[in-house]
């Protein structure tokens, strides 16, 4: 397959999780061995087609900052293959504990096959909150489907609710939808609220900035399918580097800002 037509089927690529998106995204990037001169354009094509995928914007920046891009591609795979991100969630876990996630949350929910002794509450998202629970029911995991108008009630019943960041910049996550509302109810309750924040999901401004403003693209806030969340809701952050207390010190960017990534395309 010629480099451009991979590229043109990774753009177009829908549902699959972000780990598998940056691993089929960095071999097409490869490919562009033969045409490196397309890397820039490439990059930007990817990040206008899936605007809400926080690693797909790490990968892209994280190349066109690297002055051997192709060879970093493979590692930076390998790392979003590798992020200890749900291991880290699974030893925080007490046992038999009842946690409770929204919609579908690819970490949240390796950590809770992981960690075995638990049940899930999955607040639907979207129509991905059953989804979530099959997958996790296959795995052996106890798991129920929660409506997002019960929320409350599963947020009380919770000893642990975790929100998964699409991404985030220095103050605010971009989460699936509901999640505001699901982190703004268990802030007010008192509830213990987790951030998720797996690898490669921490921009810096400029590109957080970006981000929040190709996601909005002219429509209203409930219209996007996304969430911007306040950090100062959530009382830990768990990421690769471990668990932590102190949000700000968690949420670093992990690359540079890139500014040649925001020009529009002419694809």
């Amino acid at each position: 397959m010629h480099p451009i037509e991979r590229l043109r089927y990774v753009a177009n690529a829908t549902g699959a999780d972000p780990a598998t998106l940056v691993s089929e995204t960095a071999m097409a990037l490869a490919d562009l061995r033969i045409e490196p001169a397309g890397l820039v354009l490439a990059c930007r094509r990817i990040i206008e087609r899936h605007p809400t995928v926080g690693p797909l914007w790490w990968l892209c920046a994280r190349l066109l900052s690297s002055s051997e891009p192709f060879e970093l591609g493979e590692q930076l795979a390998m790392e979003v293959a590798n992020d200890p991100t749900s291991k880290h969630l699974a030893n925080a876990m007490p046992n038999d504990s009842t946690l409770c996630i929204v919609g579908w949350s690819t970490a949240a929910m390796q950590a809770a096959v992981r960690h075995g002794d638990c049940r899930v509450l999955v607040i639907d998202s979207h129509g991905d909150g059953q989804s979530a629970v099959n997958a996790l029911e296959r795995a052996s995991v106890m798991a129920e489907y929660v409506a997002l108008e019960n929320a409350a009630g599963a947020i009380m019943s919770a000893d642990t609710v975790v929100v998964e960041a699409l991404a985030s910049g220095p103050s605010e996550v971009l989460s699936v939808g509901g999640s505001h509302g699901v982190a703004t109810i268990t802030y007010c309750t008192s509830r213990p609220a987790w951030l998720v924040a797996p690898i490669g999901t921490r921009l810096p401004q400029l590109l957080w900035a970006a981000m929040k403003e190709r996601t909005l693209c002219g429509r209203e806030p409930w219209e996007v399918g996304t969430d911007v969340v306040p950090l100062e809701l959530f009382s830990t952050v768990i990421g690769p580097a471990g668990m932590s207390k102190d949000g700000s010190a968690a949420i670093v960017p992990e690359c540079e800002p890139t500014p040649e990534l925001l020009r529009r395309s002419a694809m």
